[in-house]
């Protein structure tokens, strides 16, 4: 089968949705399918080059405008690509766009990552464009169904909806180097709290800082980079906590894992929509660490389930964190209990083998009208 990825960006570059396509990718490409991913370059020159047997096509970069780059060359490009299936990733109104357009697949797949929650003046003009694409769609890849009640532009087209929850390598976490665990438990110090993901906004670090005062004993390390950093290193400085909180920056991949088994509880502190599932939950899960998050309407409490793997609490209030991490921190038994069923989930539900074998599914659904995808589910939803 020959597969089309269509997203803005891809590795090097970070970021949940990055890291989704490529695990999706080279994981198809080791199956026996010719995969292409086409995405845009950070630069003006458009560049090829085949990674781990995935064909890469960056497209020359005019310019970034609301978070999305724009790029003449992509269309072109995608012009002139005969896949099976064109697989594109929202949001990003250009691929979108010009596979609507200009796109020669026999079928079109999509996986609905996350509503547009920022740029709404540019949601304005582009909604009723984005129902258009939507409709056309032969199927639309949804990752919890939380987001598929909640998202106004999935429910006219939830007939074509299909569940395919995310997945990673869970086999990566679930061991660490136990001398490099105990390193970080001495260097960070205990009960420790951990937080991974990009500095954004919608991250909700703002509230899991003065959370730290209800909470003296604790620590908290912040693995990653963004453009809230220098923001939130002052506020932990006003807020006389940034002795507790240990900004580590950017982690390698072998040495991740070591900081979700150096920790006691995991916390996703999201405030925004654009948080639409969190991979690193499942990332801890398979950790055995117990997780606490927020209920945003989206997958954070699909891949979290409360009291079962962790406690989900309001967004936007330190106080109910405060008292979630507090009771976790006290219950050393709970503790334990949670993250060894978060782990058993995590093997179940998210590893990738399961996600790559349900997005092929969805693809010979497509392709050929196999019931295969109709059968897991009720009403079209695949059940996942």
């Amino acid at each position: 089968m020959k597969v089309v990825h269509i997203y803005k960006d891809y590795y090097p570059v970070l970021g949940g949705i990055e890291n989704h396509v490529r695990l999706l990718a080279e994981a198809q490409a080791r199956r026996g399918h010719e995969v292409t991913v086409l995405v845009t370059s950070l630069g003006p020159a458009t560049v090829r080059e085949v990674v781990n047997g995935v064909q890469v096509i960056k497209a020359g970069r005019l310019a970034t405008v609301a978070s999305a780059p724009l790029s003449l060359a992509l269309p072109l490009a995608l012009r002139q690509l005969r896949p099976d299936v064109a697989h594109v990733h929202l949001p990003y109104p250009v691929g979108e766009m010009a596979n609507w357009l200009l796109g020669r697949a026999r079928r079109t797949v999509m996986t609905y990552h996350s509503d547009v929650v920022r740029q709404r003046g540019w949601l304005r003009l582009y909604a009723p464009l984005l129902r258009r694409v939507l409709r056309a769609a032969d199927c639309i890849l949804v990752s919890s169904p939380q987001y598929l009640e909640s998202s106004p532009f999935l429910a006219p087209v939830a007939a074509k909806c299909r569940l395919v929850p995310l997945g990673i390598e869970v086999e990566r976490f679930l061991t660490a180097d136990p001398v490099r665990v105990a390193d970080l438990r001495g260097r960070l110090g205990r009960p420790l709290l951990l937080f991974v993901g990009r500095l954004r906004y919608y991250k909700g670090l703002q509230y899991l800082l003065p959370a730290l005062l209800e909470l003296p004993e604790a620590q908290l390390a912040v693995v990653g980079t963004g453009p809230m950093e220098a923001t939130w290193k002052a506020q932990a400085a006003e807020l006389g906590v940034a002795g507790r909180v240990h900004f580590v920056g950017e982690v390698d991949d072998a040495d991740l894992g070591a900081y979700y088994h150096a920790a006691d509880c995991f916390v996703l502190p999201a405030c925004e929509r654009s948080e639409a599932y969190g991979l690193v939950q499942v990332e801890a899960m398979a950790a055995g660490l117990p997780v606490v998050s927020t209920e945003l309407g989206t997958g954070t409490s699909f891949v979290n389930l409360h009291g079962q793997t962790g406690l989900v609490v309001p967004p936007r209030d330190p106080h109910a964190l405060a008292v979630a991490l507090s009771t976790l921190l006290a219950d050393p038994v709970r503790r334990s209990r949670l993250g060894t069923q978060g782990r058993e989930r995590a093997q179940a539900e998210f590893s990738a083998l399961t996600m790559v074998e349900r997005v092929e599914a969805v693809y010979e659904e497509a392709l050929y009208g196999s019931a295969g995808g109709r059968e897991r589910g009720v009403g079209g939803h695949a059940a996942g």
